[in-house]
């Protein structure tokens, strides 16, 4: 065994390919067995050298990209740290306040290095710090599969399937008819999940609708949303889809925290009967206590949590066992080291993975997504990750989808290469307040929480 150990890379090479002329190892096995010893070639431990942010926004959305650079040739890291509403405050935050601490710090020591960065401002858990320690995070963990010669969901344990399943959101618009001939041909494409939404006339929805009829005016100058008219109209949407669609396909639909407590408990009810794969956000965070009613109340699947910052906020509702589907946003909970624990904590009590995926994320974002999917057992549906057009070109090596499932690109990491010249001719766009100015109103008057 010690003089195994101490072979070198030279010895052991000789050693498989001759076993594998003499017919006693199979091509697959010899693949394995050198991907084992890149793993173990005892290379020193890198340390960080450079810490930089790429801003882009080749689709439109500002997406935020952390990269690392190591002090041995070559190897280096891209994470995500897309706060797309704020995006030069986590810009700053990685700048100023992380690469100062980072720099000549062991690249290898994931963990450790998330811990000391969470506790470095001494006030944590708040967007800001998560996006940007994020993409310090998965840059690291790009790093760490870059030279072990691996993608990153074998250094999480390896596939527990193929791929992830995904769903499509076919929503926008205020005629229902056009929501169902949307969504089957979500089906035709290969869709078995579909999150459908439906818009109001001439009011301001999550699906849209303000632009399908004159706006609804209420006592200011603000778009107009009123959830008991939002209410009705998804009641009427998911019956006509579950009649036109059948059965079969499985339906998922988002309130996206706009109703009042006791609306979200009557509305679970309500749609209980169309057999939702799962509702989506029905709650805000701040109301948080009341999944407890709607549990005791009706059967409806519930899925919580793109919001989420703090383990306050997702662990009781885990632990007891009040939500089906843990919903997080992996950048703004911090990046892969504290959503794999998740994971691990929702397996136990039965709870499984649904990451947020919107446009607002980038590519690197949906591949970390795709390598928790791959490498946790209690995997339940993937939003988003389906890279096209110009996107695809800036960020090469995107996760593929096919029929409905997203499979990883087999490179080490992440799998993805950012062409940076090409990066740069997408710069983000100022808007108001930075990128991040809704403005929505019920007809008196009052902020609706977005």
């Amino acid at each position: 065994m010690t003089e195994y150990r101490n072979m070198n890379r030279r010895s052991i090479m000789r050693m498989v390919a001759g076993a594998s002329a003499a017919g006693l190892v199979s091509k697959r096995e010899l693949a394995a067995q050198a991907q084992v010893q890149r793993a173990t070639r005892g290379m020193p431990s890198p340390k960080i050298k450079d810490v930089s942010v790429i801003l882009t926004a080749p689709a439109g959305s500002r997406l935020v990209v952390v990269k690392i650079v190591t002090d041995q040739d070559g190897l280096y890291g891209y994470g995500c740290a897309t706060f797309t509403q704020r995006a030069e405050v986590v810009v700053d935050a990685v700048e100023k306040y992380l690469k100062p601490l980072l720099i000549g710090m062991p690249a290898d020591r994931i963990d450790d290095t998330w811990q000391f960065l969470y506790a470095s401002s001494y006030w944590r858990n708040g967007p800001v710090l998560n996006n940007a320690l994020s993409g310090v995070d998965q840059a690291l963990w790009d790093i760490k599969g870059r030279q072990a010669g691996m993608p990153v969901y074998q250094l999480l344990g390896g596939k527990c399937r193929e791929a992830a399943d995904t769903y499509t959101d076919v929503g926008g618009g205020v005629e229902i008819s056009a929501v169902i001939e949307r969504a089957k041909k979500a089906m035709a494409e290969g869709y078995r999940h579909i999150r459908v939404q439906i818009g109001i006339p001439g009011m301001e929805s999550y699906a849209g609708g303000m632009r399908d009829a004159p706006p609804v005016k209420g006592l200011h100058n603000d778009p107009v949303f009123e959830p008991a008219v939002q209410v009705r109209r998804s009641l009427a949407l998911l019956e006509a889809c579950r009649k036109q669609l059948g059965d079969e396909i499985e339906l998922l639909h988002d309130m996206h925290e706009r109703l009042a407590p006791i609306q979200a408990v009557q509305f679970a009810k309500d749609v209980e009967k169309f057999k939702l794969f799962y509702l989506e956000d029905v709650l805000a965070p701040e109301d948080n206590a009341y999944f407890r009613m709607i549990r005791e109340q009706c059967s409806t699947p519930l899925s919580m949590g793109e919001l989420f910052n703090s383990p306050h906020e997702w662990t009781p509702l885990i632990s007891e066992r009040l939500i089906d589907y843990i919903r997080i946003h992996v950048s703004q909970a911090g990046g892969v080291t504290p959503c794999r624990k998740i994971a691990a904590m929702a397996e136990i009590f039965g709870v499984k993975t649904a990451w947020h995926g919107p446009g607002d994320v980038s590519p690197i974002g949906h591949a970390a997504n795709l390598h928790l999917d791959l490498a946790c057992y209690n995997f339940g549906i993937q939003e988003g990750g389906r890279i096209r057009g110009v996107l695809g070109e800036v960020f090469k090596g995107c996760p593929t989808w096919k029929d409905g499932y997203l499979y990883a690109n087999e490179a080490p990491g992440w799998g993805i290469e950012i062409d940076e010249k090409l990066a740069a001719k997408y710069p983000i766009r100022e808007g108001p307040a930075g990128g991040g100015a809704y403005r929505i109103r019920r007809l008196d008057g009052t902020v609706v929480k977005y």
